[in-house]
């Protein structure tokens, strides 16, 4: 009876639904999410490449802004490429050991950017609040810092939340509706009560998403009251936007990972989950560098710079 209870308790392998669709879109999905995938490490990785080469970018603000380039190229490619191979033939399997790390490192790099947005609305607040001491404020020493806890908290998260999934046993059926290893996803799978991991995915949300959204929000409230103290108009200007493109970052990676994370399992819905997960897996990554770069004039300098063209502009004039 034992040894029946441990045969029927391990899945060796998962398989991946996907997106619930006609099979004569699958192509077009499938090319659409390409290109986008294309464009996400297009668009990312030559932010990371010009705050890596510009010494004009080397500033709390672009480091952490290239940071968040790396994260959105990791945790964009612990999913897509998979999820095009699926579109892509009818071999959707994943093995068991492939899908805890699939879910721990999509974790990591998730949890990590979510806290990372709360650092670089400390480092707004500083550079806006108190502009003559933010160099000294915001030194090497302490964004070190500030990212280190953010990779540490990551770290340890992930693993709360990878452990008290894969500890549930999972005896069949082994098909995972939606497109990658996500542990709402995986948790509806367990032959348990998964109301303990509800709980402690509740409470984990607080520390990895509400808390770091409160802060965020707290800081933008002292933020905007030190803007409306502002005398010029320009001035004014300046600082509302500095801050506009934060804001929308930040409402489209954290609202639906809070939405996701944060509701019972019981009221989840696979097809509003996958919407959610894609949104902010892979939309969000798409559009960061557009608009973290397209009213930009120091990033848009440094690709004109990288490229040459500011020099043949310099030399037509």
């Amino acid at each position: 009876m034992t040894m029946q209870k441990l045969n029927q308790s391990f899945v060796s392998e998962f398989i991946l639904l996907g997106f619930s669709l006609d099979p004569r879109t699958t192509p077009l999905l499938f090319w659409i999410f390409l290109m986008i995938y294309l464009l996400i490490i297009l668009g990312n990785g030559l932010i990371t490449i010009l705050i890596c080469l510009d010494s004009h970018l080397h500033t709390p603000m672009y480091s952490f802004i290239g940071i968040l380039s790396m994260l959105d190229l990791g945790y964009t490619t612990t999913t897509v490429p998979q999820m095009l191979a699926h579109l892509a033939s009818q071999e959707k399997t994943i093995s068991f050991s492939s899908c805890v790390a699939q879910m721990y490192i999509f974790l990591v790099l998730g949890v990590t950017e979510s806290w990372l947005f709360a650092m670089m609305s400390i480092d707004r607040y500083v550079a806006i609040c108190h502009p003559l001491r933010y160099k000294v404020i915001m030194s090497p020493w302490l964004c070190g810092v500030m990212v280190i806890f953010c990779g540490l908290w990551g770290v340890i998260s992930a693993l709360v939340y990878t452990i008290f999934a894969m500890r549930l046993p999972y005896c069949g059926p082994n098909k995972i509706n939606h497109f990658f290893c996500e542990v709402p996803a995986v948790l509806k799978l367990a032959c348990a009560d998964t109301s303990l991991n509800d709980q402690v995915d509740f409470i984990l949300g607080f520390s990895v998403i509400l808390i770091p959204l409160s802060l965020i929000l707290i800081i933008y409230v002292n933020i905007f009251i030190a803007i409306l103290k502002i005398r010029s108009a320009q001035g004014k200007l300046k600082a509302f936007s500095t801050c506009a493109s934060h804001i929308t970052v930040v409402t489209m990676f954290c609202v639906p990972a809070m939405v996701m994370y944060m509701k019972p399992g019981s009221k989840a819905s696979p097809e509003e989950d996958k919407k959610l997960a894609l949104f902010y897996n892979v939309i969000s990554a798409f559009l960061n560098p557009i608009i973290y770069s397209l009213r930009n004039k120091d990033v848009k300098r440094a690709f004109l710079k990288l490229t040459g063209w500011a020099r043949s502009q310099n030399e037509f004039a």
